[in-house]
């Protein structure tokens, strides 16, 4: 990254003047290309909107949008703005977003025409207090009849400091309202550097995006990496298992991001559909690909390994979260120096394991995970007492996550505080019996968590989905788990069904599995 890139605005112009018509991004189902200097000139026509409409800076504007040419188009130009970019989840539901629209004060909304009528009530209730702009993804907005061209002045382009909100990112509220995360430009250009050095990303490499760009992983690893590092993504409207594979070899794609579901998945339709007359080429992928990325969710063993036999593509598990920008671990690139479990060391920030009066602890011995650097938030919008309770004076940044440090540095996460299952007193890390159900052939996705109990405190349950055409019945899964687990952390039950709950990443939502059993 240039030595002078302070923000967002900053590096967009630099990348223009470095090569304008070096192509950033490329639609995977179109083939359309956005250039640096496209780039700058959208970025350009949002920032005269926006100041027509007196969409002063600081102030927030969301967009309700699939991937694709003009949904990062927006992401970046409203940030470029001077503005706070606020990208809307479309899977969240009316009721999250009906509270999002209420508490984040957005003035102007991008919108796709699928969502504005799949939202139509919400954008009707909103329709006083917020501007809905009507958006195609490919044409993007009616540029002609907004921007007033004859006789306008050119857009308002206020002063950007480092330390200015760039995106506002709102948590999944899987555990109560959803938080308002408040990034800097400093932020969000520490979380594309710190991919990129992850990653050891170079001006050749290609990245696939699948996730959704309303997800901090796709915001931060998927397109701030590839221009912080002077690189390209190729960006799909959305996940397409059948595709994957096609727009990998299609596009000459060196790498690619996803999440535990998705790698299951891929690895289901490999096994399945391996002898087919259409199948990818995989000689000619593997030339390209240089490695696979996982994060959002833990990566169990059995797959992450079955994925690396089947594909012969490294996989990298890191992790990352929205108050940090995405990424905070990552595993070596280096061949054999990865841990299987493990989301990897410290990149480009300090980590540190701490007790529950948030002191270090020693090698080997669990506590919380923390993080400190400059891609840690700025904190909560409007909730002064989560950022006090989460983020310390001196930067620390306490993520709930539970965890061990080993001796070489690298992180092994055991789950969530809240997700924590107390069985009579004794700790029971849910990620340590996914990782056993993960092992029986016939598991496609599976997660435990914990039930009250009369006698225990908490009682040990699972729910698990099948791979397509796999027959197992409970009593199988509960023998696999007592062999390997023995009988105090075999779940009490195991229920089947078809496709366990997720968030907007593909994280399987442990606590709301918790909540139906109960219910």
């Amino acid at each position: 990254m240039p030595q002078n890139s302070h923000t967002v605005r900053d590096l967009i112009d630099q990348r223009v003047e470095q090569s304008p018509e070096k192509i950033f991004l490329t639609a995977a189902e179109t083939g359309i290309n956005l250039d640096y200097e496209n780039l700058k000139e959208n970025a350009m026509l949002v920032a005269q909107l926006l100041d027509q409409l007196t969409v002063g800076k600081d102030q927030t504007v969301g967009f309700l949008m699939d991937n694709g040419y003009w949904s990062t188009s927006i992401f970046l130009g409203v940030m470029y703005a001077g503005r706070v970019v606020l990208p809307l989840n479309a899977v969240a539901g009316p009721d999250q977003i009906d509270y999002v629209l209420t508490h984040s004060d957005v003035q102007v909304v991008f919108v796709s025409q699928t969502y504005r009528e799949k939202f139509a009530d919400l954008i009707d209730k909103y329709r006083s207090s917020v501007l809905f702009i009507d958006c195609c993804e490919d044409n993007g907005p009616d540029w002609s009849n907004l921007v007033k061209k004859e006789g306008s002045s050119p857009a308002g382009l206020p002063e950007t400091l480092p330390n200015d909100t760039a995106l506002m990112i709102y948590t999944s509220g899987t555990t109560g309202r959803p938080k308002g995360v408040l990034l800097s430009h400093r932020n969000v250009l520490a979380g594309g550097r710190n991919t990129m050095i992850a990653h050891d990303l170079v001006e050749d490499d290609k990245g696939l995006c699948v996730l959704p760009l309303y997800h901090i992983n796709a915001e931060m690893v998927s397109v701030m990496a590839p221009l912080v590092s002077n690189s390209s993504i190729v960006m799909a409207r959305k996940l397409s298992i059948s595709k994957f594979w096609s727009w990998m070899e299609d596009h000459a794609c060196t790498w690619f991001s996803a999440v535990p579901t998705i790698i299951s998945y891929l690895i289901e339709q490999q096994q399945r559909e391996s002898n087919h007359s259409d199948s990818p080429d995989f000689e000619k992928i593997q030339t390209t690909v240089r490695f696979g990325r996982s994060a959002s969710a833990a990566l169990s063993p059995a797959t992450h390994q079955m994925f690396e036999e089947l594909f012969s593509i490294p996989i990298v598990e890191t992790m990352g979260i929205s108050e940090c920008a995405a990424q905070i671990l990552s595993n070596p690139m280096q061949k054999g120096q990865n841990r299987y479990g493990s989301p990897g060391i410290a990149v480009g920030n300090e980590i540190r394991i701490v007790d529950v009066h948030r002191e270090t602890v020693p090698a080997g011995e669990k506590g919380e995970i923390a993080v400190r650097g400059d891609n840690v938030m700025k904190g909560y919008y409007k909730n002064l007492d989560a950022t006090s309770e989460a983020l310390s004076k001196d930067g620390w940044f306490y993520t709930g996550d539970l965890g061990y440090m080993d001796e070489n540095g690298f992180v092994f996460v055991t789950g969530r505080s809240k997700e924590l299952i107390i069985k009579g007193g004794e700790n029971v890390a849910p990620r340590e019996i996914d990782d056993v159900l993960y092992k029986h052939p016939a598991i496609l996705e599976a997660a435990a968590f914990g039930v009250p109990d009369n006698n225990y405190g908490q009682e040990i349950m699972a729910c698990v989905a099948l791979k397509p055409n796999n027959d197992c019945d409970e009593a199988t899964l509960l023998e696999h788990c007592r062999s390997l687990l023995g009988a105090y952390k075999t779940p009490k039950a195991i229920q089947f069904m078809d496709e366990l709950p997720k968030g907007p990443s593909g994280k399987i939502q442990r606590l709301k599995l918790a909540e139906r059993m109960e219910s």
